[in-house]
């Protein structure tokens, strides 16, 4: 049996996570702070359980340089696909209750949406089937801007900010920051700014798959939400940090007028911010368990300590340091592999590429188990090769990879003829 250092994963989800953290969540699911008790078993509502979900919060605001007097965390279930008709169903009804006179004259504010890939199709799907598809402006979809019809790559915001709808008749725009499937992964810095050009706009980012991997301005944003299960923590958490100027329209706009209810969704209750913020997150039972992983796994990012850089603009050089280590070795090889998104878009966490000998991508999988590499295997509905490359994927790691895809190439170039490039 291989013990857990001669294992590199790069699966997709659920990441890995820091051996010193799974060692100490380890020890307080059988005995928590010596209190007899495991911490799966404390009560939601303890004391106890209130500090470590206090902590997680604040630890994160600090990560993102934001504080309580801007923003508030919640902690959700449902993962991001909840968030899909969470993020509907409060700023679809938000926009109403900002525009009672236009609501009442049967005017709506568009759900807008940015699809780049499968996860932002899926959200834009959610919206159309919860308000309709008239209520829904999807501003591109970037299979469009390809020859191929497949997502890959992002068209430049000259092509597509006219789409846009004036923030004022805008209930949000939604986009995803890092596809996971189709490895796709916004520039620093884009789509935001010019997204944030019309002060109006609610902007909304699914950061699932690359929160806390980069820095960015969170007072841009209306909502962030994320799983925990990629960057931050284990399965069963979702963290979303709304801007408080909107949870507090939220929660004092009061109920719509009756004759507006049939056209307003009622939010469900375990969707609606305002009633998750007054709970303290704890309306029902949150599983305290992975709140105290994603805590840990917070408080060890802020205990990096370098002169003049942020916890948060560590973690970006070494994520990025990452990302280049893979991507050097596959563009050197171009003629076993085929990277598959744009140059400009790839993602530092999710690698997508194809062997470009048909049959060969059993081989390099199997390859890589064989030597400890393992959770290579492409999303089921692309195929191909991925390479999950989350903050808790050490650096020996992605160099141990590297090392096997200059090897797997060199040896296929011994014993076969170049291949032409997809």
């Amino acid at each position: 049996m291989p013990d857990r250092a001669s294992v590199a994963y790069f699966g997709a989800g659920p990441s890995p996570l820091p051996t010193d953290v799974l060692e100490t969540a380890a020890v307080s699911l059988i005995n928590h702070n010596n209190s007899g008790l495991s911490l799966v078993e404390q009560s939601h509502r303890s004391a106890l359980s209130g500090q470590i979900l206090q902590s997680a919060k604040d630890s994160f605001l600090k990560i993102i340089n934001a504080t309580a007097d801007t923003h508030t965390v919640l902690f959700m279930a449902g993962g991001g696909t909840l968030q899909f008709s969470a993020v509907v169903y409060n700023l679809f009804s938000l926009w109403a209750l900002k525009n009672p006179e236009r609501a009442a004259n049967g005017e709506r504010g568009f759900c807008e949406y940015l699809v780049t890939g499968g996860w932002s199709s899926k959200a834009a799907d959610e919206a159309k089937r919860l308000v309709g598809e008239e209520n829904v402006n999807v501003v591109f979809d970037s299979r469009n801007y390809s020859e191929s019809k497949k997502f890959g790559n992002i068209p430049d915001a000259g092509e597509w900010k006219g789409n846009l709808k004036k923030g004022r008749d805008s209930a949000f725009v939604y986009y995803c920051d890092n596809e996971t499937v189709d490895g796709v992964e916004f520039p620093k810095g884009t789509p935001v700014d010019t997204l944030a050009e019309d002060p109006e706009r609610i902007i909304v980012a699914d950061m699932s798959s690359n929160i806390i991997s980069r820095t960015f301005d969170a007072s841009k944003f209306g909502i962030i939400f994320a799983g925990a299960q990629k960057n931050i923590g284990s399965t069963g958490v979702t963290i979303v940090v709304i801007r408080n100027d909107i949870l507090t329209l939220l929660t004092s706009g009061g109920s719509l007028p009756p004759k507006l209810t049939p056209q307003i969704p009622v939010t469900p209750v375990m969707m609606h911010y305002p009633t998750i913020s007054k709970a303290g997150s704890l309306y029902n039972t949150l599983p305290i368990f992975d709140v105290y992983i994603a805590g840990l796994t917070l408080t060890r990012l802020l205990q990096r300590d370098e002169s003049g850089k942020t916890a948060l603009a560590q973690q970006e050089e070494e994520s990025n340091l990452k990302a280049k280590l893979l991507y050097d070795v596959l563009d050197k090889y171009s003629e076993i592999y085929h990277v598959v998104p744009a140059k400009a878009v790839r993602s530092r966490m999710n690698i997508c590429f194809r062997i470009l000998a048909p049959g060969d991508e059993a081989k390099f999988i199997k390859g890589g188990e064989e030597i400890g590499l393992v959770g290579l295997k492409g999303h089921r509905s692309v195929g191909g090769i991925r390479i999950s490359n989350y903050n808790a994927v050490a650096v020996e790691s992605v160099q141990k990879l590297a090392q096997y895809l200059e090897e797997y190439a060199k040896a296929a170039l011994r014993t076969s003829k170049p291949r032409a490039k997809l």
